[in-house]
């Protein structure tokens, strides 16, 4: 149904004379396909061609991995991995979103139907007043009982109802993605989790076989100082480097304990649960060089959270209709039927029927632009959802670009980084070889030490970064929530619990919904049926 809110009241005036004459049921029928409001078109956001760093030869344009994590070809960082799934409590209260935005459909379904289907009953005893006038056969003291059943039915006839059902089936279908985002960022924080856990373990290691190091200096300068070789100065120069390096392990071994302990509650368990996992070598996780990164356009159907902004979009279209049709007239069938008598032994006795039937509107008039002024509210709310849409297109590219390219470099700094590791090894071999045979003076032998400590950091830390940086490449990718497939959204045994606690009928059990690629926009509410199969 199109047109302005003025064409579409000067359509209703010539309608209202037919009113009277048609019953609304026909009438119904008759305008079964009026929706007012928007049909949701599917969205565009502009997305580059190709990636910046395209034209390196370690860039692969083939499908992202789904089960990515396993490049590392780390068992451990696989079982963290599932065992997150399994456990992780955001995402059981993203799968129970998905049920509750199923229930909530339900009820937008059931609203198709009468909304109101009441059985009544009464028993009362009345006495009136004996100092009312007087009148002649007026019973003072009576009794009224009656049974009966009521019905209200609101005729679709704007599509408000509909354009509501479209609102929670795209809420639905946005939960689903929002379950699969959950997956992503899952995945990824435990890999990152995992990562860091593990750098933090070799930075320990260095920093004690560093010391080792140190201590050797330190007993060579402690030597030549007792057989008068050389001053006391080079015996403090070896302890205060000694102990700054033994004081860095400290807070290196708080950052694992909180590593260990991020990684437990990622699991869902309580800290210090995780110890019994982490089992295999103590190393930071490495992959191939390569990476595979498909094509820009490929991100509109594969991360989570573009498709839960595009539904979202959908929804708050559909909601523009549900508030349009204020701006018109409600239409009901009303009726209630039953028994009533003074006396409850007649009850059903014969001419103790009652009823009452017939149609009626609803207009709100004057109504001062609120309901026109609520239809630009959620205009306006529509408009932002498609805006954060385009946004949400244009920071996940961005997302995959930046880690890219620090991906890429990393890799390239670790290079030279290794390089300088061997070459501080070389200099502190050295340096104490030429300081034992009274060579050269300890200040070489501390400065040497000292390269060869901030050189395996850096190096630790380099190849740390190359592991994060492609954990987060995947993440901006939106791979990992494939690892739903097959599997419920909600675990058996807490769906056994629901079940025992309330009436879940068909929703349970929870199955997993489609692939992202298949959470297609909802009918619009111009072409859906007047009636939907209600959800019992």
């Amino acid at each position: 149904m199109g047109g302005g809110p003025e064409s579409k009241r000067a359509a209703l005036l010539q309608l209202s004379t037919f009113v009277g004459a048609i019953p609304p049921i026909c009438l119904a029928l008759a305008l079964g396909g009026c929706a007012v409001g928007p049909d949701f078109l599917a969205t565009t956001a502009p997305v580059q061609d190709k990636w910046i760093e395209s034209g390196d030869k370690r860039v692969a344009k083939s499908d992202v991995k789904s089960h990515w994590w396993r490049t590392f070809k780390d068992p451990t960082l696989d079982r963290l991995i599932q065992r997150a799934y399994e456990q992780n409590l955001p995402v059981r209260i993203a799968g129970l979103k998905i049920l509750e935005a199923r229930a909530q459909l339900g009820v937008a379904i059931g609203n198709l139907y009468p909304q109101t289907q009441e059985g009544t009953g009464a028993a009362q005893q009345n006495l009136l007043s004996s100092r009312l006038a007087n009148q002649a056969s007026l019973q003072h003291s009576f009794a009224n009982f009656n049974l009966g059943f009521d019905a209200a039915w609101e005729m679709d006839f704007w599509g408000r109802l509909r354009r509501n059902v479209e609102a929670n089936d795209a809420n639905l279908l946005a939960t689903a993605a929002d379950y699969d985002s959950a997956l992503v960022s899952l995945t990824a924080e435990v890999a990152r989790a995992y990562a860091l856990l593990r750098t933090y373990e070799e930075l320990i290691q260095i920093a004690r076989e560093n010391a080792k190091v140190q201590k050797e200096g330190l007993d060579i300068a402690e030597s030549r100082f007792r057989n008068g070789a050389t001053s006391e100065l080079d015996v403090t120069q070896a302890r205060t480097l000694l102990e700054s390096t033994l004081a860095d392990i400290p807070p290196l071994q708080a950052s694992l304990q909180q590593s260990k302990n991020a990684l437990s509650t990622l699991l869902g368990r309580p800290p210090g649960a995780v110890e019994a996992l982490l089992n295999g070598p103590h190393r930071i996780p490495s992959a191939s060089k390569r990476v595979a990164v498909g094509i820009p356009a490929e991100l509109l159907r594969r991360r989570p959270d573009i498709h839960a902004a595009e539904l979202n979009a959908a929804a708050e279209s559909a909601r523009i209709g549900v508030a349009e049709a204020d701006l018109y007239p409600k239409f009901f069938l009303l009726g209630d039927v039953g028994v009533q008598s003074s006396d409850v032994a007649k009850l059903f006795a014969p001419h103790s029927l009652f009823f009452t039937a017939g149609p009626g509107f609803q207009w709100s008039i004057l109504n001062y632009g609120r309901i026109t002024n609520n239809v630009r509210a959620q205009d306006a709310r529509f408009q932002q959802a498609l805006v954060n849409y385009e946004d949400t297109v244009l920071k996940a590219a961005r997302e995959v670009e930046d880690a890219l390219i620090a991906f890429l470099k990393a890799q390239e700094s670790a290079v030279s980084s290794r390089k300088s590791v061997q070459a501080a090894q070389d200099s502190v071999r050295l340096s104490l070889i030429r300081y034992r045979e009274g060579e050269e003076d300890y200040q070489r032998v501390v400065d040497s030490q000292r390269s060869l400590l901030q050189e395996e950091n850096k190096l630790a830390a380099t190849r740390s970064s190359i592991a994060t940086n492609l954990i987060a490449l995947y993440k901006a990718l939106g791979g990992g929530w494939e690892l739903r497939e097959g599997r419920p959204i909600v675990p058996i045994p807490m769906q056994e619990e629901m079940a025992s606690r309330t009436n879940w009928g068909d929703l349970l059990p929870a199955e997993s919904p489609p692939p992202p690629p298949e959470l297609a926009p909802p009918t619009p509410a111009s072409v859906a049926p007047i009636l939907l199969p209600p959800d019992w």
